[in-house]
Formats: C-alpha cells, structure tokens, sequence
C-alpha cells in the first residue's frame, strides 16, 4: 500500500470514529447520516476493515431489527472478507478475530427481536466458542468481561422462548 492510501485509508477510519462518538454520545440520527455517507463513498467493494467498523456500529444505529440485522449480517462478512495476509499490521490477525464474539453478539440479539430463537441461540453458541480470543477481566480494558457478560445475559433471555 502506497503512503498516499495509507493515509486515504486513516481519513476513513477518523470519519468512522467521529460518527462513533457521535451514537455514543446518543446523536443516533447524525450518527446514521455520517455512516451512511461513509458506506456510500466505499460501498461494498471498499476496504474489508472499515466495511467491518462501519456496518457493526451502524447495525446500533438502526430502528428497525430487519434494518439492523442486515448491517450486522454486512459487519460479518466484511469481517470474513479480512485474511490473516490482508490485515494491515496495525490490525493483526487477533484483531479481527477478537471482532467475532461482538458481531455474532449482536446477531443473536438481532435474531431474538425478530424471534427467531433457532437462529439465535446458533450465533449466541459462535459467540460464546469465539470468546476465547478475548483477555481476561483483568487483561483488558473490560472489553472482553463485557461481552462475556453480554453473552450471559442473551443465555437467560434466550431460555424465556
């Protein structure tokens, strides 16, 4: 990759932290606006990394669980787009797959809006086996005790179907 892609490639992933902050900061409509603009600028055949970052976090920005279940269904096959040969170096290999246990996450709990239970409870269990890339509690920033507990939570909602 040439230095001027390089920093093509940085000016996408600022955008998508600013539109980040924005839904964290609970502006969800600018946050959807900016995602949207983004997606239109690298669309389907743009970097598998930010396609990724991007349609994970505009999933969250969705009203409709039809709407967001395919911007996670979008986030994990940009994740599967992504080789061990074709991650930046910044974003190695255990980056991605530390992504997996959030974007089957995030399905499961897509499927269980839609009441889909089956379909559910099969990327809850791909949640839970790819949780083992994550740190321990006290390893991390508590990312990976969050999703563990996420995916707790998602068990004992799951066993009311």
């Amino acid at each position: 990759m040439t230095e001027q892609q390089e920093a093509s490639q940085d000016v996408v992933a600022t955008r998508i932290g600013q539109a980040i902050m924005l839904l964290h900061g609970g502006d969800r409509e600018e946050a959807r606006n900016r995602f949207g603009a983004l997606w239109a600028e690298i669309g389907e055949s743009g970097d598998a990394w930010h396609r990724c970052a991007l349609a994970h976090y505009m999933a969250d920005t969705q009203d409709d669980p039809g709407d967001e279940l395919a911007w996670d269904l979008r986030a994990l096959f940009a994740a599967q787009a992504l080789s061990d040969e074709g991650v930046a170096p910044h974003r190695g290999p255990l980056a991605v797959r530390a992504f997996y246990p959030s974007l089957h996450l995030n399905l499961a709990a897509d499927y269980v809006k839609l009441r889909r239970p089956a379909a559910a409870r099969i990327h809850l269990d791909r949640a839970r086996d790819a949780s083992g890339i994550l740190a321990d509690d006290g390893e991390d920033d508590g990312y990976g005790g969050g999703v563990r507990a996420a995916i707790g939570r998602l068990e004992r909602r799951l066993r009311e179907f």
